[in-house]
């Protein structure tokens, strides 16, 4: 392999060598010198990608800014969930590897103030997720936190109901809608119990019961938001006023029902850049609030509660840019293994 080397008392600058070989020459060599440049990248530890002029390529910078970063947020897998959907969704985020996993509550089925059952409901889900290669954040929905007892389960097995946490810059904002979570009276039980077996046949009869019912509309549409809640995300805003962007994730989209206590917190994001999440109402839907991106997300299992366009299991890639997050939504019927064949449970 030639090597070059630079010789004492040799080196010229570059007008004594326009001199020597002519301007046009030195110009064309130059050139060269920047088209190398433009293909060629750092990569991370060190390494150099280099690419010869000669090779078919654009003039645009590698995408691989150490800064960037992937994540995925998966949806609801209860609420008359499907057999096997979740699973497959976490094999299939698995194969691609984002940095961390984020969900938007509803893991378990749950409703019920029976341990043993609760167990076995969060070992299965513990099964799945320790499978992932990346971490994996949980978020409260109604059926992880239906009661005192399930909130008591939660915190034994899991830690805080609501949390922050910041990766690269980004803060991460966990809000806990179940707060504090509703009693389930005697006279609701029996309803809700009805209410998750007539969604995974008919969903217009499921849609109706609820309508009909104040209980179960309690337990089921609106979000709470508690004030110690408020409090901590408005000292966790305080001491990080500086970073690139903010995701707010929570499981009932509380920006739809005027909860006071979301607004609050509205309020104390004003002049942030940020993004919302939420999921619950199994059917996704975009708006824009106040000019940012609010998304409730469609299902990663759950059972199905209407038609049209926003009834589809997946789970959201975002790709964080020096720009902002681009959000991209994969459907699991989209996605193949290298054999081409679709990833089961």
């Amino acid at each position: 392999m030639r090597r070059c080397y630079a010789v004492p008392g040799k080196m010229k600058t570059i007008a004594e060598s326009a001199k020597s070989i002519g301007w046009i020459t030195c110009v064309n060599i130059l050139l060269v010198f920047l088209l190398i440049g433009a293909c060629a990248s750092p990569r991370a530890g060190g390494h150099i990608t280099t690419i010869d002029p000669s090779v078919p390529c654009t003039n645009t910078a590698f995408r691989d800014d150490p800064a960037n970063f992937h994540f995925v947020i998966v949806s609801d897998n209860t609420g008359a969930h499907r057999e096997g959907v979740f699973r497959r969704a976490l094999k299939q985020v698995n194969m691609l590897e984002p940095a961390f996993v984020i969900n938007i509550g509803d893991l378990i089925e749950g409703y019920t103030e029976d341990r043993t059952q609760l167990k076995k409901e969060w070992d299965e889900i513990d099964a799945m997720v320790n499978e992932l290669d990346m971490p994996f954040f949980f978020v409260v929905g109604n059926h992880d936190m239906g009661n005192d007892v399930m909130l008591d389960v939660w915190h034994s097995r899991l830690g805080r109901d609501y949390y922050h946490f910041i990766y690269k810059n980004v803060l991460f904002l966990v809000l806990n809608t179940e707060d504090p979570p509703l009693f389930i009276t005697r006279e609701i039980a029996p309803d809700i119990a009805k209410l998750r077996e007539v969604m995974k046949s008919d969903r217009d009869a499921a849609e109706q019961m609820v309508m009909e019912n104040e209980g179960l509309q309690r337990a089921i549409l609106y979000p709470k938001i508690g004030e110690e809640q408020v409090e901590y995300f408005k000292q966790v805003l305080a001491d990080h006023r500086d970073v690139h962007w903010t995701f707010v994730l929570m499981h009932k989209p509380a920006w739809k029902y005027g909860n006071e206590n979301f607004r609050k917190i509205q309020l104390m994001l004003h002049g942030r850049n940020y993004t919302v999440f939420g999921g619950h109402e199994h059917y996704y839907e975009y708006s824009e609030v106040d000019g940012k991106d609010y998304i409730q997300m469609a299902t990663t299992g759950a059972g199905r509660l209407q038609e049209g366009s926003g009834n589809f299991d997946h789970f959201v890639w975002v790709t964080m840019t020096e720009k902002g997050p681009k959000i991209v939504n994969l459907l699991l019927d989209g996605l193949l293994d290298r054999t081409g064949k679709s990833i089961t449970d």
